[in-house]
């Protein structure tokens, strides 16, 4: 029988359906993102606690589980735990990161954090090393601007903890420059973002992972880095889209935080 040309004709429900079941895919995605991010910042930070908590006093000739004969610690101490305390979270992130990937993905697992390369993928060397080149100015200059708005201002001239003697200073460029880009984008561009790729698109995977990198950096000093590391974070994760591959991201990072330090230890003028 023929349709009656007179009536409008029925809507299709099926992309109505199609939409709604997409962004019930995408929602799930982003909570799942978000999940597994806290989940292993939140395991690397406790592990870490315990880690330094323990050691340092029995290194101290304490007894980590009792009060008695506990002084305050000295600058020295302090510093000398907070340090440790960094670097063996972001060792411990790694490693939780690297060991997840492979109880889901199998032999898989470096695809699954970007490690090989897709067919198809990557970035122009001439574009990269301009981006390379161009990156500290616009990153020091947005970082200096935030500090300033946020009333956190970051200064040239800065100095180092003077407790800190030569082998924690290195540790602690190192960690800096190393330890913590290769760390965090294990974690947000590689683990995380490869879960959201798959079924929230590129746009909102880039931006669920730069909320989720900035609220991992907040601090004391309230907004101010977590608004001063978004630019970053976002830069971060289109790389990551647009070649492909992770390496480029902690090449990235890894400049950045460096740039940022000798701008911040330089003489001022």
């Amino acid at each position: 029988m023929k349709p009656d040309p007179r009536l409008p004709p029925e809507r299709d429900g099926s992309g109505t359906t199609t939409r709604w079941s997409a962004s019930a895919r995408a929602g799930l995605a982003v909570l799942a993102m978000t999940v597994r991010a806290a989940f292993l910042l939140g395991t690397a930070s406790l592990l870490a606690l315990l880690i330094v908590r323990v050691g340092a006093d029995w290194l101290d000739g304490l007894d980590p589980f009792s009060a008695a004969g506990r002084s305050p610690l000295r600058p020295r101490q302090f510093a000398a735990r907070s340090l440790a305390l960094d670097v063996i979270r972001q060792g411990i992130l790694a490693g939780l990161v690297l060991v997840a990937a492979r109880r889901m993905a199998g032999a898989d697992w470096r695809r699954a954090l970007a490690l090989t390369a897709p067919a198809g993928s990557g970035l122009p060397a001439r574009r990269l090393a301009g981006l390379l080149v161009a990156w500290p100015l616009l990153h020091i200059a947005w970082v200096t601007g935030t500090g300033e708005a946020f009333g956190a201002p970051v200064a040239r001239n800065a100095t180092l903890s003077p407790t800190l003697q030569i082998g924690g200073i290195v540790l602690w460029f190192g960690n800096v420059v190393v330890l913590a880009p290769v760390a965090e984008e294990l974690l947000m561009r590689g683990l995380v973002f490869a879960r959201g790729l798959r079924d929230a698109g590129p746009v909102l995977t880039v931006a669920t992972t730069a909320v989720l990198f900035c609220a991992a950096h907040l601090s004391g000093f309230g907004l101010a880095r977590p608004v001063s590391l978004l630019p970053l974070a976002l830069m971060l994760g289109w790389l990551r889209w647009r070649t492909g591959r992770l390496w480029p991201c902690m090449m990235l990072h890894a400049w950045s935080n460096l740039c940022v330090v000798a701008w911040m230890l330089s003489p001022g003028g």
